[in-house]
């Protein structure tokens, strides 16, 4: 599964625009949020900009700041890669490799280093996959203690099983 793989299974999940009153990102579109195509065009955008957003830019932010910019591009195992991504779209880069260096027992600091890299060649990408999994499952299941979440559960969890 190369990136462009990946970029496109976060696109089929993640649909067109949506602008959802209880979503926290706001409008989205191919779950690019307004905040995130600010940041990345350096300027304010509205949700009409969101709306009129390409395709092709969106893959280029998922490739920019989901998989090179947080290194989940070095993450060999194509299971665990995609896994890693689909987690940083719905709940930011960070998260998704704090709860990975959590599973590897390696230092909790959110960037993927050396150190992070090498405790998932150790320890393998199986093991470490069902751990994320396991650890996304249990933050998916704190936001739906939010009783304005829980319009997502079914999608959220629907979501989390692709990669059981």
């Amino acid at each position: 599964m190369t990136a462009e793989d990946v970029i496109t299974e976060v696109l089929r999940r993640e649909g067109g625009y949506v602008n959802h009153p209880s979503d926290r990102g706001g409008p989205t579109n191919y779950g690019i949020t307004l905040k995130t195509l600010a940041a990345w065009r350096g300027q304010p955008v509205t949700a009409d900009d969101v709306f009129a957003m390409s395709e092709a830019e969106a893959r280029d932010i998922y490739r920019r700041e989901y998989l090179e910019r947080p290194g989940l591009d070095q993450i060999a195992d194509p299971l665990l890669r995609g896994l890693l991504v689909d987690y940083a779209v719905h709940s930011g880069p960070r998260r998704a490799i704090e709860e990975l260096q959590r599973v590897a027992g390696v230092t909790v600091d959110g960037k993927l280093g050396p150190q992070t890299l090498s405790a998932v060649a150790v320890k393998g990408a199986e093991g470490l996959r069902r751990g994320v999994l396991r650890a996304r499952g249990r933050y998916l299941a704190r936001l739906l203690s939010d009783p304005s979440q829980r319009v997502f559960a079914a999608g959220w969890l629907n979501r989390l099983m692709e990669f059981v």
